[in-house]
């Protein structure tokens, strides 16, 4: 069976109002044009989650609003606050607990930028893929019956890109 990952980090938050608490900030501008170029990204090359799951953060909620828009039925968001700030092996444990052949994760670094240069055999060939910016996405395969049996190093990157490439 194969399964497939799409990890996306959320797009570009603001710092405008530092009242705020840091789960509730929102996008910035940048961040509110980047999440549906990466939702048309997503449909342009049939990637469509059959679950997503974000941190509860604002800014999550608001990456997968903006990807959701460009989407020809978009899934309904699962809020999971263990992904807020996740380290890679939390990561992990979130993605292994799923059911769905094809699963969205969307949250934070720097625990993104670890969980996906952990959980693959080789990196793509691409110069921001190690510290995966605001947006970036990496969608991943796995030759697997269950997510529960998904180890480091087994999944097979089929794409990856951010958003100044998309325009």
């Amino acid at each position: 069976m194969t399964l497939t990952l799409i990890l996306t980090r959320h797009a570009k938050s603001s710092w405008d109002d530092p009242t705020l608490d840091d789960f509730d900030r929102s996008l910035a501008r940048r961040g509110r044009k980047s999440a549906p170029l990466i939702g048309r990204w997503l449909v342009e090359r049939g990637y469509l989650p059959e679950v997503v799951i974000a941190s509860g953060a604002r800014r999550t909620v608001e990456t997968w609003e903006g990807m959701a828009s460009t989407m020809p039925e978009a899934t309904v968001l699962e809020r999971n606050t263990a992904l807020f700030h996740a380290g890679a092996s939390t990561i992990l444990g979130v993605l292994r607990e799923q059911a769905a052949a094809s699963v969205m994760l969307i949250g934070h670094n720097p625990g993104f930028a670890d969980f996906a240069n952990r959980i693959v055999v080789h990196p793509p060939k691409h110069d921001r893929f190690n510290d995966f910016p605001t947006a970036a996405t990496a969608v991943i395969e796995f030759e697997r019956e269950s997510w529960a049996q998904i180890r480091w190093g087994s999944g097979r990157i089929l794409d990856f890109v951010v958003p100044r490439e998309l325009k």
